[in-house]
């Protein structure tokens, strides 16, 4: 319990040093050079009071350096560390010979520790191939010390090895924290990626949902306005001659007016979010199916056009196919009645093979040649999909020469097994 309570309170701490962390990142991020001189004034203040103080005089092998070179050293170490994040290469050049300096004289400046700063940014923004020259330039101020001041193989040796390991600290950190900022960005990438990639398959899909209700609508009404057409013509010829037939062709308009708007209320309630304890829409009135061809054919037929319908076979089917079949014949014979012209029939021809294949022909005896037809609007692309769907095959075109008319044709083929 102790020790859950223990990290309890550590976790305030921790969230308070990344949120001031981040704080400092997007400073930096806001205002680069404010950032780079305060730091640039931060060290150079400190290598002032070393060389002001005396500080430099603990460690160093000759006290005899001249001020105004001491002084010239420090601010030769400082100075370009404004610029060592745009240019740390050129930063560690000018470095050098100041080091160099530093060391033939026996001064030895702490300020020239500041190179480590610079390697540290050389390692985190250049090639790595950098570090090879970026080494030896600054371990030479190691060699320079021992042959100017005479000191000793160990305490050379020793030298050496301490500004070598600090030089390695100084070029892992670099690495570390460059390795960490391309795994960050490549996250940051592959977030954004898949940020794109949804939106795009949220627009495909709405795309799709789109066009499929689209589809729907254009077989519901187009095929009930053909029909309703037909029925108005021929009530509007019967009127004179027979009022009954005009009176049965009135009936047959509200029938099939009423079947349309049912329809479409249906492929509407769709769109809606269910009502609380509302069944679900399709639930209440399903798609269309084989078992409601012979309603159909019946409203072609009151609609004045003669239709024969041959079927082989029994219908199992799942839905989904049972309804693109259903929409290729409607749309097949609203065709028929829109361009077929007077005196036209149709016959249809069904066919069901095992598997769930199934074999379609719709022929009418009207003009082959029909304005529109086959590339304009929705209809002979919306059969297109629908068989595509079931990896079928659709071929619609006017009936080989000597005969009239035009010919749907439609292959669905036996479904595969998941």
């Amino acid at each position: 319990m102790e020790h859950l309570s223990e990290e309890k309170a550590a976790d305030p701490l921790t969230e308070h040093a990344q949120r001031l962390v981040r704080r400092v990142r997007a400073f930096d991020r806001r205002r680069p050079l404010v950032w780079d001189l305060l730091l640039t004034g931060f060290w150079m203040t400190a290598a002032l009071i070393d060389y002001s103080g005396g500080g430099w005089r603990s460690i160093a092998h000759n006290l005899d350096v001249p001020g105004p070179l001491l002084l010239a050293m420090s601010l030769g170490f400082t100075i370009p560390l404004l610029w060592r994040r745009k240019h740390p290469a050129a930063v560690l050049l000018a470095m050098v010979p100041v080091a160099l300096v530093n060391a033939w004289t026996g001064a030895i400046l702490q300020a020239a520790m500041l190179q480590l700063l610079v390697v540290f940014h050389i390692a985190l923004r250049l090639p790595l191939r950098a570090l090879c020259w970026a080494t030896p330039l600054v371990l030479a101020q190691v060699l320079v010390t021992g042959l100017r001041h005479g000191e000793g193989s160990a305490s050379w040796n020793q030298q050496f090895g301490s500004q070598l390991l600090s030089l390695g600290v100084a070029a892992l950190i670099g690495v570390t924290v460059r390795t960490r900022r391309n795994y960050t960005a490549a996250l940051e990438d592959r977030a954004r990626r898949l940020e794109t990639e949804r939106d795009q398959q949220a627009r495909i899909a709405a795309a799709a949902e789109r066009a499929r209700i689209a589809r729907e609508m254009h077989d519901i009404i187009g095929h009930n306005l053909s029909v309703i057409t037909g029925l108005a013509d021929g009530g509007r010829y019967a009127a004179a001659k027979s009022p009954e037939r005009a009176a049965q062709a009135l009936d047959a308009i509200g029938s099939t007016s009423r079947q349309a708007l049912g329809e479409l209320r249906r492929l509407l309630d769709v769109l809606r979010e269910d009502a609380p304890g509302r069944p679900h829409s399709a639930e209440l009135a399903p798609q269309p199916s084989l078992t409601d061809l012979a309603p159909l054919v019946d409203g072609v037929r009151r609609a004045g056009l003669p239709v024969r319908t041959t079927v082989h076979g029994r219908p199992d089917l799942p839905a989904g196919r049972q309804l693109a079949v259903y929409r290729v014949i409607q749309e097949a014979l609203t065709n028929t009645l829109k361009h077929a012209g007077p005196d036209a029939t149709a016959d249809i021809q069904l066919r069901y093979g095992e598997g769930g294949s199934v074999t379609l022909t719709v022929t009418d005896t009207g003009r082959a040649v029909r304005s529109g037809s086959p590339g304009d609007g929705r209809g002979l692309p919306g059969m297109r999909e629908r068989t595509a769907l079931y990896g079928g095959t659709l071929e619609a075109g006017p009936r080989p020469h000597p005969e009239r008319g035009w010919r749907v044709h439609l292959h669905l083929p036996e479904e595969t097994p998941q």
